[in-house]
C-alpha cells in the first residue's frame, strides 16, 4: 500500500515515457496487493469468541458448597442430575435463549376481518422453554420435597444454572413459584387444587405459569394507595374484576394473582391496605378466549424483551377470592418473598455468566503482545468482580438454606426472623451488585462488549431491571426498617448474635484474622449507630435506611465469606490456593467499608437539617 502511495505521488511530474514506466510498475504493485489481500482473507481476521462449558461443572464454588452441605446420598443424586442438566443447558437450551431474544412477542389486536382478538404471539423457543421448565421440575422440585429441607436448595441451584440461559423465562417461573407458595400457605383449598397441581406439574401438557398483577396507573410499590381495581361479588360467590393493570409481566401466562377492592352493596370500597383482597383468576377459558380482559398494548422495554409485558383492562374478569377480605397484602407477601429470592438468583446468575465469559476471553484475546490474562491490571479487575459474585452467591445460599428449614418446619424462631430480614437485604444489595458487575464486565471485552450481536448487551439490559423488579432499593430499605420495628428489635439481636457466633468459630484461623477483625469492628460501629439512632427522630432512620441495609448485607456476607473454610473439604490444592490468593480471600471482601451507615452518620448525613439540605440541593437553587 505504501508503494502505491509513493508511485501516485511521484507520478505527478513525470514525462510520457516515465508515465508509461510508472503505469507498468503501478500495475505490478496492484497485482501484488491483490494477492496479498486474497491471502489475508484466509487469515484469522476476527477475535475468537468467548464461551463456556457445562455451567455446573465449571462452577467450583457451587460444587464445593453442595459437597459440604448436602447429605451424601442427596449429593450423589443431585450431582448426577445437575451434570446432565448442565449439558442440556449448553447444547439445547442456550440456543433457544438467543432465539427468544431475536423473536420477541408480537401483539395482534385485530384479525383480518376487524374482529378484536388481542392475541399475543410468542415464538416457538419461548413455548419450548415452558415445556423444559416442567420437564426439569424447576417449580415442582420445591414442592415435592423429595429431599426434605434440601429440596428448596436443589430447586434454587437448578434455577441459578437455568437463569442466564432461560431467554427471560425465569421471570414467569418466579411468579409461578410465588403463586404456588401462596396456595400452599392457604392449605391448598379444594377450589385451587387443580391450579396448584398444574403450577407444580412436571408434565408439559399440564404445566401452568402464573402472573402477578399488582402495578396500576397510580403506583407500583404503593399498592395500598395505588390499587383502583374493584371486585363485585356475583350470586354464585365468584367476583368480577374491573380495573386497569399498568404493568403485567408474562402476560401470556395461564393464571394470575391480583389485588382488588371489594365493593359493598352501595358500590363503596375501603381505601388503604385494609381494603385490599387477593384474587385468583384464569386468563383464558377452555376455548382460549380471554376472560373479559382486553390487552391495550405491549410495553416497549429496555430489556427482558423476550417476555410479553402488557397493559390490561379487566372488564368483568371472573375471579375467585382466595384471601380473607381485606387481608390481600398479608396473603400475597408469601409470593413477594419467593419472587424476591428469584430476583437474587437472577442477579447472582447474571454476574457469574459475565465473569465466566470475561475469564474465557482473557485466555484468548491478545493485546499489546500478550494475552489479557497476563496483564495484571486486567486480572485484578476480574478478581474484584469475582469477589462480589462469590459473596452474593454465599448470601443467596444462606437464604435458601433458611427457607428450606422454614418450609419443612425445622427453622427455629430466630432463623425465621433472620430469613425475614435477609430477603429484602439480599434482594436490594445483589440487584445493585449485578448492575455494577455487568457494566464493569462489558469493559473487559472492549468494543466487542458494546456490539449487539455478541449477546453481551442483552445480559446488561436484562440485569438492570433487577434493582427495580419486586421493589426498588429504597422501597426495600424501608421494608428492612419495618421488619426491625415489627420484631421490636429482636431481629437485630438475632442478626448480630448469628454473625458473632460464626466469627467465634473461625477466630483462631491466622488466614482469616484480618477478615474476622474487620467484621467485628463493623459490628461494633453498627451497634454504636443503632444506640445513637434510637434517641433520634424517625426521619433519622429513614434517611439512613439505604446505608443501613447495605451495612447489613456487607456484614452478613463477610460472615458467610469467613465461613468458606468449611467448604474446602474435598477441594483440590489448586482451588484452595486460588481461594487464598490475595485477590480472592475473604479479607478482600472485608477490606471494603462494611458499615457505611456509621461513616455517613459520622459525617452528619442523617441529622439536623440534612433532609432540608438534600431537598434544597435537588429542587432548590443551584448556588454553591
Amino acid at each position: 500500500w505504501d508503494r502505491c502511495q509513493m508511485l501516485s505521488i511521484k507520478g505527478i511530474n513525470t514525462t510520457v515515457g516515465q508515465e508509461q514506466q510508472a503505469s507498468m510498475k503501478e500495475k505490478e504493485v496492484l497485482e501484488d496487493l491483490e494477492i496479498h489481500l486474497s491471502r489475508r482473507d484466509a487469515e484469522a481476521l476476527f477475535q475468537e469468541q468467548p464461551g463456556t462449558g457445562n455451567p455446573y461443572l465449571e462452577d467450583t464454588l457451587l460444587r464445593s458448597y453442595l459437597k459440604t452441605h448436602l447429605p451424601p446420598k442427596v449429593l450423589e443424586e443431585v450431582h448426577q442430575d445437575l451434570e446432565r442438566f448442565g449439558n442440556r443447558l449448553l447444547t439445547k437450551i442456550q440456543p433457544l435463549s438467543w432465539e427468544c431474544e431475536l423473536n420477541p412477542p408480537v401483539f395482534r389486536q385485530y384479525d383480518a376481518w376487524g374482529r378484536r382478538v388481542d392475541h399475543i404471539h410468542t415464538c416457538s423457543a419461548w413455548r419450548r422453554m415452558k415445556e423444559i421448565s416442567a420437564e426439569e421440575g424447576l417449580i415442582a422440585e420445591a414442592y415435592e420435597k423429595r429431599y426434605s429441607n434440601w429440596s428448596r436448595l436443589y430447586q434454587a441451584v437448578k434455577l441459578y444454572l437455568f437463569s442466564s440461559s432461560s431467554g427471560g423465562f425465569s421471570c414467569p417461573l418466579a411468579m409461578t413459584d410465588g403463586a404456588a407458595k401462596v396456595i400452599e400457605s392457604l392449605g391448598i383449598p379444594g377450589s385451587l387444587k387443580n391450579a396448584f397441581d398444574r403450577l407444580t406439574s412436571r408434565d408439559p401438557e399440564k404445566f401452568w405459569t402464573s402472573g402477578q398483577w399488582m402495578t396500576e396507573r397510580r403506583g407500583g410499590s404503593d399498592v395500598a394507595n395505588g390499587t383502583e381495581t374493584v371486585a363485585r361479588k356475583q350470586p354464585d360467590g365468584t367476583y368480577r374484576l374491573y380495573g386497569f393493570k399498568w404493568f403485567t409481566s408474562a402476560a401470556d401466562s395461564d393464571v394470575a394473582l391480583t389485588l382488588a377492592r371489594i365493593a359493598d352493596a352501595e358500590g363503596q370500597c375501603v381505601q388503604g391496605s385494609r381494603g385490599l383482597s387477593l384474587f385468583f383468576l384464569r386468563v383464558r377459558d377452555e376455548e382460549g378466549k380471554l376472560n373479559s380482559i382486553q390487552v391495550q398494548r405491549l410495553k416497549d422495554k429496555l430489556g427482558t424483551r423476550q417476555m410479553a409485558t402488557a397493559e390490561l383492562w379487566l372488564q368483568g374478569a371472573r375471579a375467585e377470592l382466595i384471601s380473607a377480605e381485606g387481608h390481600g397484602v398479608a396473603t400475597i407477601s408469601n409470593m413477594l418473598n419467593i419472587t424476591r429470592i428469584h430476583n437474587v438468583i437472577g442477579a447472582v446468575a447474571s454476574m457469574r455468566r459475565m465473569i465466566s465469559l470475561s475469564r474465557d476471553y482473557a485466555r484468548k484475546r491478545m493485546a499489546f503482545g500478550k494475552l489479557l490474562k497476563d496483564h495484571p491490571l486486567h486480572v485484578q479487575t476480574i478478581a474484584r468482580m469475582e469477589v462480589q459474585v462469590r459473596g452474593a452467591f454465599l448470601l443467596l445460599m444462606e437464604i435458601i438454606r433458611l427457607l428450606g428449614l422454614a418450609e419443612t418446619n425445622l427453622a427455629s424462631e430466630q432463623e425465621q426472623l433472620l430469613l425475614r430480614l435477609l430477603i429484602p437485604v439480599a434482594k436490594l444489595y445483589t440487584g445493585k451488585q449485578a448492575s455494577a458487575v455487568a457494566v464493569e464486565a462489558m469493559e473487559s471485552f472492549g468494543g466487542q462488549g458494546y456490539m449487539e450481536d455478541t449477546g453481551l448487551p442483552v445480559i446488561l439490559r436484562d440485569t438492570l431491571v433487577l434493582s427495580i423488579w419486586e421493589g426498588t432499593t429504597n422501597i426495600l430499605s424501608l421494608d428492612v426498617l419495618r421488619s426491625l420495628a415489627k420484631s421490636k428489635g429482636q431481629v437485630m439481636a438475632v442478626f448480630l448474635s448469628t454473625v458473632q457466633e460464626k466469627l467465634e468459630l473461625v477466630s483462631s484461623s491466622r488466614e482469616l484474622a484480618l477478615a474476622v477483625q474487620r467484621t467485628r469492628e463493623a459490628i461494633g460501629t453498627l451497634r454504636e449507630f443503632m444506640a445513637a439512632a434510637g434517641s433520634e427522630q424517625t426521619l433519622t432512620m429513614e434517611l439512613a435506611a439505604r446505608d443501613f441495609s447495605y451495612s447489613l448485607a456487607r456484614i452478613y456476607t463477610g460472615r458467610a465469606m469467613t465461613g468458606m473454610p468449611e467448604t474446602w473439604n474435598g477441594l483440590t490444592p489448586c482451588v484452595r490456593q486460588d481461594w487464598h490468593s490475595p485477590s480472592l480471600s475473604p479479607s478482600r471482601w472485608c477490606s471494603q467499608e462494611l458499615c457505611p451507615v456509621a461513616v455517613e452518620s459520622g459525617r452528619g448525613s442523617y441529622r439536623g437539617g440534612a433532609a432540608l439540605q438534600d431537598s434544597a440541593l435537588v429542587f432548590g437553587n443551584s448556588r454553591l
